[in-house]
């Protein structure tokens, strides 16, 4: 299983990952950005597809080969931070065993966070605003912007925590490290069928879809609308929305 997290500046997406490492079992992979690449090379002068930093975590020149290694190693837990871009997510989207989650936080909190963080007496505090500028710059940059990363989270976490116990107890009852995430059940994968096909409706008062199955397999699916060969109810096929037309 691979946990992919992503989030808005001191959302808490280290704290996350340093749970399910320290906690769960779980081990922390990381992705070299474009101006940080990993440049070793080996005695053949070729370069390695991953090197370990000073913390023990593996880090990778690109997404392939991140997923090559975690492919051979599917049954282990792994986590990443390093989503840099929608291409890095769209690769890792491909694999069954990828989950993407997000983590949030007010943006008041997330400032008090920052400071807190980058303490100096030396120094001018950030001001909330500025604060407010550097965040919109990390969600809605043109070439990295996050917030399209976001959009597409699976899981996503609102972490107001006071403290890391009550973040831990939260993420505890999430249980993230729970693989009935990575696919929908019989009722769910159906029920996702009906609504898609309800998508097709044409009727101007509601959207109703339909999935017909008998033991486990799809026998015929529908949608409410005017017969076949009649007018469709946008077009005053149907007698309650006709009078529009007229």
């Amino acid at each position: 299983m691979l946990i992919g997290i992503c989030g808005g500046i001191c959302a808490g997406k280290n704290s996350v990952a340093q749970y399910l490492t320290e906690h769960v079992g779980f081990v922390r992979l990381r992705l070299a950005s474009q101006d940080h690449l990993v440049h070793n090379l080996d005695s053949q002068g070729s370069k390695l597809e991953s090197a370990v930093d000073r913390k023990g975590d593996r880090i990778f020149e690109d997404v392939d080969s991140l997923l090559d290694f975690v492919t051979k190693l599917w049954r282990h837990y792994w986590v990443l931070t390093d989503i840099w871009n929608e291409d890095v997510l769209e690769s890792l989207l491909k694999r069954p065993s990828f989950l993407l989650v997000s983590v949030d936080a007010p943006v008041s909190l997330r400032w008090k966070r920052f400071r807190d963080r980058h303490y100096d007496p030396g120094q001018h505090p950030l001001t909330l605003e500025d604060f407010v500028i550097r965040n919109d710059k990390h969600l809605y940059d043109h070439e990295r912007g996050v917030a399209c990363l976001i959009d597409r989270a699976e899981v996503r976490l609102v972490n107001q925590a006071p403290s890391l116990r009550d973040l831990h107890d939260a993420l505890r009852d999430l249980n993230l490290a729970n693989e009935e995430r990575l696919r929908p059940n019989w009722d769910q994968y159906f029920m996702q069928l009906a609504s898609l096909a309800a998508q097709r409706s044409n009727c101007m008062k509601r959207r109703v879809g339909c999935v017909l199955v008998r033991e486990k397999r799809v026998i015929s699916t529908g949608y409410n609308g005017t017969p076949r060969n009649l007018k469709n109810c946008n077009e005053g096929g149907c007698k309650f929305i006709a009078l529009a037309f007229m």
